[in-house]
């Protein structure tokens, strides 16, 4: 039996590989001699950086950068196996994951780290470029990675304004003097699942500012501030980023990059499982199994585990789908052949959290002893 193993991580607990393993060893203790190819993956967001640099057998480069609140920190982006394109994780150098609860201070916080990131990869020579922004911690318009990347932002006396939503409103003028050509020669595909435009009731501030730290009396500042920053923009490139579709992504990251960067926007997974030759791996298998930490009904709206299962079905391989938790079953049934999950009637979901590797393995052989031995 030829089975791909291809899960998206089980956020908190376990990295996609983890979960992979596990899955594995579950197997391999009910039918030892099962032909197991693994193949972990994300969407995009964070943990695509590893998955990608390792499936393509690519390598990892370290280097000192700012984090959100400029603190000097170590990031790492990736190259992927074909030795020209580079991966950025937004996450790395401008994640949330990088702060503490009372740490989150959207006013404050900026994505120049994630400049710093593309400033070396640049340096190295590299031109192609996979940006992921999911996860971040900002609410800057991208702006703080633009400064990075050499762009002045002046106020009305020709001073650099600074680095804060309050000094974005002083905001008055751009200044290119400095700004690094080599963007000009480089290409950007932006992996990104949201499509929230820069400004509104669903735009950066109002959708994802509240998870980053903003405060409901504070969004009406944060939206004066874009809307400078927006207006500005487009005096100067003729670019209107207000109502652009995917311009709020990653606290307005993705306008920047629409902007200054003439980036493609496309969906994580797709980026994803091009880059890993997933049709390809499917046509090989019998079983594919995939998985996350929740499957739910927005499993089904353009998540891993949905991809993998619409990739399969179209070569008629069949799926399993085995999880932390499995909620909507009915909603599910429409996609996955077959599903497990490791909370049950016999196991909470905090014993699950404490043993996660050990309990999915446990899991996965129960299922293959009942189903396929």
């Amino acid at each position: 039996m030829r089975i791909l193993i291809s899960p998206d991580s089980f956020k908190g607990t376990l990295t996609a590989s983890q979960v992979t393993d596990s899955i594995a060893r579950g197997i391999h203790a009910v039918l030892p001699d099962a032909e197991v190819r693994k193949l972990p993956i994300a969407d995009g967001g964070e943990g695509t950086l590893e998955v990608l640099v390792t499936a393509t057998k690519g390598h990892f480069v370290q280097c000192i950068v700012h984090d959100p609140l400029q603190r000097p920190i170590t990031a790492t982006y990736g190259v992927l196996g074909d030795k020209k394109t580079c991966i950025i994780e937004m996450a790395q150098a401008s994640g949330i994951t990088l702060l503490t609860e009372k740490e989150r201070q959207p006013a404050k916080t900026s994505t120049y780290g994630t400049g710093e990131l593309l400033l070396h990869a640049l340096g190295d020579g590299y031109r192609d470029f996979i940006i992921c922004i999911g996860g971040s911690a900002t609410n800057d318009g991208g702006t703080g990675m633009l400064r990075a990347l050499g762009l002045q932002l002046l106020d009305r006396n020709g001073q650099e304004i600074e680095f804060s939503i309050y000094g974005l409103q002083q905001l008055a003028s751009l200044d290119f003097s400095r700004w690094d050509e080599r963007i000009t020669a480089s290409r950007f595909t932006v992996a990104c699942d949201v499509d929230n435009p820069l400004l509104g009731e669903k735009g950066a501030t109002a959708i994802f500012g509240p998870q980053k730290g903003v405060q409901e009396q504070e969004i009406p500042l944060f939206e004066q501030a874009l809307l400078n920053w927006a207006n500005i923009v487009e005096q100067t490139t003729g670019i209107h980023l207000h109502t652009r579709k995917g311009a709020g992504a990653a606290g307005g990251m993705g306008g920047a990059l629409m902007a200054f960067c003439q980036a493609e926007f496309r969906q994580g997974v797709e980026v994803v499982f091009e880059q890993l030759a997933m049709d390809e791996k499917i046509a090989h298998a019998d079983l594919v199994i995939t998985g996350e930490g929740k499957s739910d009904s927005q499993t089904l709206h353009g998540k891993a585990p949905f991809g993998v299962a619409q990739r399969a079905k179209r070569q008629g391989v069949q799926t399993l789908l085995i999880s932390g938790a499995i909620e909507d079953r009915a909603q599910l049934q429409s996609c996955f052949d077959l599903m497990t999950a490791v909370i049950s009637e016999h196991i909470s979901i905090q014993e699950a959290l404490s043993r996660p590797a050990e309990l999915l393995e446990q899991c996965t052989a129960r299922f293959f002893q009942e189903h396929f031995k």
